[in-house]
């Protein structure tokens, strides 16, 4: 059931006001930020605004090969939640939506939600939002209904994953939004996996775009997929994912200082060990997927093309 406009906004004043906000929850806390920090009011009623044709151009080119190899995710992860009334929005790093998948039927709702191409979801613009405090808290979120910060927002259910760039930085965020009345906890769990993998999946055929010229190498990593490694025909690690930052305590962002692949994985003079544990991981996947080769790529976080070239590499059959 929906809160009505005045109990949420009276439930938000009140969390606000209680002075502890971000130690009840971290939604309590966006909710502070969004009030306090924006100067945002929970109960404001304005049409959607919509940037300029040209300005959405210089945010796609600015968005590069990611606003491109996205386009083939957005459609897939459309093609799974469309027909269930959702629809999938791609925006920049500001919260701004680039691109997006709706069905023809419901273009017009969710245009008039605010959620065509050009309109600004950051928190300083929304306050509490998938999209916005997905960016803003740099990690994946479900925003339900209720949670959102403005009223005019508590008929949505919004859950967002942010898309890391080759060099550990957050460059865009992938939300699916519905509006559907019985939308349930559950249903919001399943999608959001979808939207990680789908997120992940850009970021993966991004980073082997960038380092195209080099060896790309996996690392199973099981507290977020997959990891990925980028090094030269020297053996020298030139770039790292999010996740292989993270795993073998790298710069969080930005160029890498140049490493050994061997000092990185922990091997004296081959990458032998190295690549018994890539054979390990694509086995395991091929195995959980009972050897459907698009399953267990979309498991480890690859495209069908490249996982078939790395069993080549790796003697697999498929």
């Amino acid at each position: 059931m929906i809160a009505s406009t005045s109990s949420h906004i009276e439930k938000i004043a009140q969390a606000v006001q209680s002075g502890a906000a971000g130690a009840q929850s971290r939604i309590a806390a966006s909710w502070f930020r969004s009030m306090v920090k924006h100067g945002l009011d929970p109960g404001q009623q304005s049409a959607p605004e919509y940037l300029s044709a040209n300005d959405i151009y210089k945010r796609n080119q600015a968005l590069g090969r990611v606003a491109v190899i996205a386009k083939p995710k957005l459609d897939q992860l459309f093609a799974l939640v469309g027909s269930s009334g959702c629809g999938v929005v791609l925006t920049d790093r500001q919260g701004v939506i680039v691109d997006h998948r709706f069905e023809g039927a419901d273009m017009q709702v969710f245009h008039g939600w605010g959620l065509g191409a050009g309109a600004d979801w950051s928190e300083a613009a929304q306050g509490t939002n998938g999209i916005g405090t997905c960016l803003t808290e740099r990690r994946e979120v479900i925003i339900h209904r209720d949670q959102h910060f403005m009223a005019s927002n508590i008929a949505m259910s919004c859950i967002d994953a942010p898309v890391y760039g080759a060099e550990g930085e957050i460059v865009a965020a992938l939300d699916v939004s519905s509006a559907r009345a019985d939308q349930t906890a559950t249903m919001n769990g399943m999608i959001s996996e979808l939207v990680r993998q789908a997120a992940r999946s850009i970021e993966t055929d991004n980073f082997q775009d960038k380092f195209s010229d080099a060896r790309v190498l996996i690392v199973n990593d099981p507290t977020d997929g997959v990891s990925l490694l980028a090094a030269n025909a020297d053996d020298i690690v030139i770039g790292a994912t999010r996740a292989a930052r993270r795993a073998f305590g790298l710069e969080t962002e930005g160029a890498l200082k140049p490493v050994p692949l061997g000092d990185l994985i922990g091997q004296d003079k081959t990458t032998k060990g190295f690549e018994r544990a890539q054979h390990a991981a694509v086995k395991r996947a091929l195995v959980r997927a009972d050897g459907n080769v698009s399953l267990a790529a979309r498991e480890l976080g690859v495209s069908r093309a490249t996982l078939y070239r790395r069993m080549k590499r790796l003697g697999i059959v498929g």
